[in-house]
């Protein structure tokens, strides 16, 4: 007795089964063709609908981080005139204290004072910025100017006077400083 008369036979392979070109016909050729064509047009949209979806991700995680990152930009616009009235109150106390001469108003101009400074100390912690303009050249971008006047002290187009502080928020602008701008005065002739 063989070992091989023992054992079963091995099953047939299943090989798939191989169709040559020349046994294709036309209209067979035709429909592979076109069928080419639409899964080749398919891939493509497939490649674009998911590069679209990744930069929707990107924009949205983008915009995300900007909305947290700026989420207080209104509440500080809304404080800036606290903080104003602050600097006029202290302004006031101090005019009042230097005609008066009075312990009371001093006593009154220091607590204002401090208020102002802890009212200013919390702003800054949440990246608030005072924009300097005096003296210093005039920036569309940060200044807003009510008029003009003629200085020989101050170069032409530069901040000669400040009336109400400008303020910026990390990299925005939230207030532009209101000034007045230098020019050169008129030469008698």
């Amino acid at each position: 007795m063989n070992k091989t008369e023992n054992q079963p036979a091995a099953a047939p392979e299943a090989t798939p089964t191989q169709v040559t070109p020349a046994a294709l016909s036309p209209e067979q050729i035709e429909d592979l063709k076109t069928r080419a064509a639409k899964a080749d047009e398919n891939w493509d949209r497939l490649l674009r609908t998911t590069a679209d979806f990744d930069n929707f991700k990107k924009r949205a995680a983008r915009e995300k981080s900007e909305s947290a990152q700026y989420a207080t930009f209104s509440l500080l616009q809304k404080l800036l005139p606290v903080l104003d009235n602050f600097e006029m109150a202290l302004n006031a106390a101090q005019s009042a204290t230097s005609a008066a001469g009075g312990e009371q108003l001093a006593s009154l101009q220091s607590g204002v004072r401090m208020i102002q400074q802890q009212l200013r100390q919390a702003l800054v912690e949440t990246g608030l910025e005072e924009v300097d303009a005096t003296g210093k050249p005039f920036d569309p971008n940060l200044h807003e100017a009510v008029s003009h006047q003629e200085s020989a002290q101050v170069p032409a187009e530069h901040v000669l006077q400040q009336l109400r502080k400008g303020y910026k928020f990390k990299d925005r602008l939230l207030r532009p400083a209101t000034v007045v701008v230098a020019k050169q005065p008129a030469t008698g002739a």
